[in-house]
C-alpha cells in the first residue's frame, strides 16, 4: 500500500495521479451564485418567450419599423400651407442661410461639392433640374422625399422642418453662381 505525502498538509481530501495531487476544494461562493442565477434566468427567459409567447427579435423589429414608417410618413408629407410666397419668407429667416450653410456643408457636399457644383450628384447652381423645375417648392420636395433611382436619401425623417428649409433656402441662394469645374448640365432647363 503506497502512501500518500503532501508535505505535512491534510491529505484526506485529494486525488493523486501520476504524481499530480488535485485537492477537493469547494468552488467560491460567489461563483455558484452567479451560476444558480444564470439558471433561474434562463428557465424565467424559457417561460416568457416559450410558454407565454414573449415577442421575439422579429416581432420587435416589426413593431419598430412601423414606429418608423409613421414618423416618416409625418416627415415626409409637405405641409399644406406650404407655397413659394410662405417659403420664400421662412428662407428669409434671421440666420437660416448660415444654418443652412453648415447641413448642406455637413450632409450634403460629398455629392454636390462645396461650391454646389455637382460631383456625383447633379450642379445645383445652374437653371438644369433634373427633378421638378428648380422652384423653391421642388427642391424642398426633393430634399424632404430624396431621390432613391440616383441614390439621394430622403432628408424629411433626419432634418427637422426649419433645417430643411435652411438647406432648400441656402441652395435657392446659389443658383446662378457659376462656380468653377461646375459639372454640365442635366435634366430638363426650368423656365
Amino acid at each position: 500500500m503506497s502512501e500518500n505525502k503532501d508535505n505535512g498538509k491534510n491529505t484526506e481530501n485529494f486525488h493523486e495521479y501520476d504524481g499530480i495531487i488535485e485537492h477537493d476544494n469547494p468552488l467560491p461562493t460567489w461563483w455558484l451564485w452567479s451560476f444558480f442565477l444564470t439558471i433561474i434566468f434562463a428557465f424565467i427567459y424559457f417561460l416568457h418567450y416559450e410558454i407565454a409567447n414573449g415577442p421575439t427579435l422579429t416581432d420587435e423589429l416589426k413593431v419598430s419599423m412601423q414606429e418608423i414608417e409613421k414618423q416618416q410618413a409625418v416627415n415626409v408629407t409637405s405641409s399644406p400651407t406650404e407655397t413659394e410666397d410662405s417659403l420664400k419668407e421662412a428662407f428669409n429667416k434671421d440666420g437660416m442661410l448660415n444654418a443652412g450653410k453648415a447641413l448642406f456643408e455637413s450632409k450634403c457636399v460629398a455629392c454636390h461639392g462645396p461650391l454646389l457644383q455637382g460631383s456625383i450628384g447633379p450642379n445645383l447652381t445652374d437653371k438644369f433640374w433634373i427633378n421638378g423645375a428648380g422652384t423653391r417648392m421642388d427642391i424642398v420636395k426633393v430634399i424632404r422625399t430624396g431621390v432613391a433611382d440616383k441614390g439621394m436619401p430622403p432628408w424629411g425623417s433626419v432634418l427637422k422642418t426649419e433645417e430643411l428649409y435652411a438647406v432648400a433656402a441656402y441652395v435657392v441662394t446659389k443658383q446662378g453662381s457659376n462656380p468653377p469645374g461646375a459639372k454640365a448640365p442635366q435634366g430638363q432647363e426650368a423656365p
